[in-house]
Parts: structure tokens; C-alpha cells; sequence
């Protein structure tokens, strides 16, 4: 059997707002989280910006009617400044929707940032952390008609400049009223020497603002490459990262696990997205994974890998590989999908004669840029819910989300978008108070329900994995979402 060798490098995702390669997930760059701030459960939008410093949107909506006023601040995740946040501002509340609430917030320096959400009722006040991502992901150019304006008041003022110059030589030494002289040699003198001086320091400028703009090019993120082959006969993977280059502040050998596991490694059948696996390689050195094989019928095979650094800053690798058919066997958290047609698959049958149910409102699609919960339900060969739902991985259950083009990636929890390993990295800088503990706990009943906004419109299949009589069940659902 050959091995398949295949380089593999981050996709350039569409931002929700513009274009821009995203940090945790490819193409879905904004950032979701469900949790309770003290008694009051609270979901929480935050839109990261594509420039740093740069302005994050915040929108909170309330879960529970008592929510009486919202406030938030930023601060970095780490560093003295972490223990000092600014005054908060007061979120806005809508008219219309007395439980919906919106902000902005400055995020002024690159690294990992968290947002201080306040919520304040009859029972008191509460606070919820949800980490965000602050990394540059594009320049912002300016628009030509304010380069041509500039351009042209830079061109008056230094001509005018020099004439000053000029006319001040000629002119200094004259009698009041006295007729001004013509040009002599001495005016023609400073006027040169006023150029000198003038051009000198555009000059300068000009070296200083190629400087400054270089400096924020090399910190636009770059995204971690990766290497993948095939080992042990063909029934192991081998995964190694590569470093582009971005920032002194990556590293490799410094990730956290997520879920106990420093690397959730998902392959997708391409282009047909009919199987989803799901391993968890084991790390052989410092930036090289490796991950046996189940049982996988030859073809093409998308890749991505989600991993955490200790700064709580997570990255997903993304590529392809080609595989002949492996005969490894190895146990893993995958399954074949659905491969169902049409714009809705109402339900998904498993192996087992069980299936999961997607509730919605199959008259009212999912709209891009809106946020939502994707709610599941588990249900026996009968139609009844199940009673018997257990925790994978410390949850309720997993999605997958994925645009049919492959410009979208997404692995969200009910918790919503943001890693476990980030917000264990931001209790561990700043333990978390009473009406903060438990917020990663969630319900196991026969309902799971994910927070999610679809950063675009077009044809997404969604994979749900939810745990019982500990085997996991994958269900693959198909839909359309609309502008």
C-alpha cells in the first residue's frame, strides 16, 4: 500500500463582515457563547475586528425576562492589565426587544482578549468571561478619493512652504510700505534650501509610514502549515505543523488540551461529505501528531485540525489528503454520514435503528449573520426521546459545520463556539467567582442545542455527535442557508 503524501495549509476563510483569514474556525470568525452570568443565562455575539486596534461588536441576548441592564469591558487575557479593567460601558437595550442588548468595545492590542459581561437584576449581578481572539487579519486601505485629497494637500502646503520661505528672505529687510524687490539670489537660496529641508522630510515620512506599515504586515496572522502522510503501513497519520513565521508570540510546543486531547483531528469524505472521522492524535514531538486509522473506504479526504495554546489562543489547520483504503480499524469518534439530498434533512437515521431529529421551522430557514440555537434531539427506534444520554467529552454532544466549498469550518459545543481549553486558560489567570462555577455544565436530556450564526448564505451540512450506551452517534444533516 502507497502512502499519500500531501501538503496541507490553512484555507483563507470569508469573514462574516469582509474577507480575512480567521484564527479557531475557518471562515467563522465570530465568536458565540451560552453560559450564565451569576443566576441569569445570557448568550453572547461578539464580531472580533479585522484590524487591531479595532472595534468589537457585542450583542447579548438575555435568556431570562429579569435582565434589567447589561455592561461590558475588555481586558487581555494576561499581563498586569489583566487585573485592572477599564470603566465598563452600558450596553444598549432595543426597543423592540427588551431581552436583546448591544455594544462596542475598543480592543486595542493583538493577543488573546476577554470580554467582562455584567448583567444586573432583581437577583443581583453576575459576570461571564468569554475570550476573544484579537489578531489582525487584513490592512485597511484608505479610500482613494481621502488619498487623493491628502495628496493634494500635501503638495499646497509644501509648495507653500517654500514660497513662505522665499518670500520671507526677499521681503524681511524692507522699509514699511516699501515696494517688494524681485527675486534675488538670496530668496532663490532659502527657497532651495526650504525645498531641501521640505523634501527632506517627506522623505523621512514617507521612510517612517513604510516602516510602521511593515512592521503591522508582519503581524497580519499568518497560518500555521501543516504536513500530512501516511505511517505504520498505512493505517497511522501523521500530522506536522509548520510555522510560517507569524509573530514572536507562536510557538508549538506550548498547547493545552481541549476536551483531553491537545489536537481534535476531523476528515471529511470530499467532495461528497458523506463521512465524518473524528481522532485525537497523540503528540510525538513538538509539532509532529500522529493518529491511527479506523477502517476507510480510498478517496479524497478533507482535514482539519483544531488545537489550543496556553494563551488561549486557538488555531485550525486545514487541508486535504488522498488515501488509498485503510484497514486499520482503530475505534474512533466517526461515523458515516447521511449522505440525504434537499434543502432540510428532517431527521437522521443511525446504525442502530435510532435516529436525531433536527427541531426547527423547516418554513423559516437558517439566515446568514443571524444568531440561533440548533437544537437536536435523540430519539429511539419508536420515536420516543431517549433517557440514556452520556457526556462526551464533558458535553452534551459536538458539532461540525460545514460549508459545501469548504470555506467554512466550525466546532461548536452547547456552549457555544469558544474552545474549553481557552476558557480554562482564562479561569486559570483569573479563578472564577461563585456565580461563575458550573458554567460549563449543561443538561443531558434528550435535547441538544448549539449557539450559531452562519457567517454566509449557500449549502452547509451540519454533523451532531451526542453519546449513549457509550457508543457515539453521528448524525448529518443538510440545509440551505439563506442572505
Amino acid at each position: 500500500m502507497s502512502a499519500a503524501r500531501t501538503r496541507v495549509c490553512l484555507l483563507l476563510g470569508v469573514a462574516a463582515f469582509g474577507s480575512g483569514l480567521l484564527r479557531a474556525h475557518v471562515g467563522s470568525p465570530d465568536v458565540f457563547f451560552q453560559g450564565k452570568a451569576g443566576p441569569y443565562p445570557v448568550l453572547v455575539s461578539i464580531r472580533p475586528p479585522e484590524v487591531i486596534p479595532g472595534i468589537a461588536r457585542i450583542e447579548v441576548r438575555g435568556l431570562s425576562p429579569e435582565i434589567q441592564r447589561v455592561e461590558l469591558a475588555p481586558t487581555p487575557m494576561t499581563g498586569e492589565a489583566a487585573k485592572h479593567p477599564p470603566v465598563p460601558d452600558v450596553a444598549q437595550r432595543s426597543a423592540s426587544d427588551p431581552q436583546y442588548y448591544e455594544g462596542q468595545l475598543w480592543l486595542m492590542g493583538f493577543g488573546s482578549w476577554e470580554v467582562h459581561v455584567h448583567v444586573f437584576g432583581p437577583s443581583g449581578s453576575g459576570e461571564l468571561l468569554v475570550p476573544v481572539p484579537a489578531i489582525a487579519t487584513k490592512a485597511s486601505s484608505m479610500q482613494p478619493a481621502m488619498g487623493w485629497f491628502l495628496f493634494g494637500m500635501m503638495v499646497f502646503l509644501s509648495v507653500g512652504m517654500v514660497a513662505i520661505a522665499g518670500a520671507s528672505a526677499r521681503e524681511a529687510r524692507l522699509e514699511p510700505g516699501a515696494p517688494a524687490p524681485a527675486w534675488n539670489a538670496r530668496s532663490l537660496a532659502t527657497m532651495a534650501v526650504a525645498a531641501l529641508v521640505v523634501g527632506g522630510g517627506l522623505w523621512f515620512g514617507k521612510a517612517w509610514w513604510a516602516d510602521d506599515a511593515a512592521t503591522y504586515a508582519r503581524r497580519l496572522y499568518k497560518p500555521l502549515g501543516a504536513e500530512a502522510r501516511l505511517e505504520d503501513g498505512g493505517n497511522s497519520l501523521e500530522i506536522r505543523l509548520t510555522d510560517p513565521g507569524w509573530m514572536a508570540m507562536r510557538k508549538l510546543d506550548d498547547l493545552v488540551t481541549d476536551h483531553g486531547h491537545l489536537m481534535h483531528l476531523f476528515l471529511v469524505s470530499s467532495p461528497a461529505q458523506d463521512t465524518l472521522i473524528h481522532l485525537h492524535p497523540d503528540q510525538t514531538a513538538t509539532g509532529y501528531f500522529s493518529a491511527k486509522l479506523p477502517a476507510m473506504a480510498a478517496g479524497t479526504y478533507r482535514v482539519y485540525a483544531d488545537i489550543v495554546h496556553d494563551n488561549g489562543l486557538a488555531e485550525t489547520a486545514v487541508g486535504e489528503v488522498k488515501l488509498p483504503v485503510v484497514r486499520g480499524g482503530a475505534p474512533d469518534d466517526g461515523a458515516q454520514g447521511d449522505d440525504s439530498a434537499g434543502v432540510f434533512s428532517p431527521d437522521s437515521r443511525l446504525p442502530d435503528g435510532y435516529r436525531m431529529v433536527w427541531k426547527h421551522d423547516a418554513a423559516a430557514p437558517p439566515r446568514a449573520k443571524q444568531v440561533g440555537l440548533l437544537t437536536f434531539e435523540m430519539q429511539t427506534p419508536d420515536g420516543q426521546p431517549v433517557t440514556d444520554l452520556e457526556p462526551y467529552m464533558g458535553m452534551g454532544g459536538h458539532a461540525e459545520i460545514l460549508k459545501r466549498d469548504g470555506t467554512v469550518f466550525a466546532h461548536i459545543h452547547p456552549t457555544g463556539s469558544v474552545p474549553m481549553a481557552s476558557l480554562d486558560v482564562a479561569s486559570m489567570i483569573r479563578p472564577q467567582s461563585d456565580d461563575m462555577a458550573g458554567m460549563h455544565h449543561m443538561d443531558l436530556g434528550p435535547e441538544v442545542s448549539f449557539p450559531y450564526g452562519f457567517p454566509k448564505a449557500g449549502e452547509y451540512r451540519v454533523y451532531v455527535q451526542m453519546k449513549r450506551a457509550g457508543k457515539v452517534e453521528t448524525g448529518a444533516f443538510d440545509l440551505t442557508v439563506v442572505p
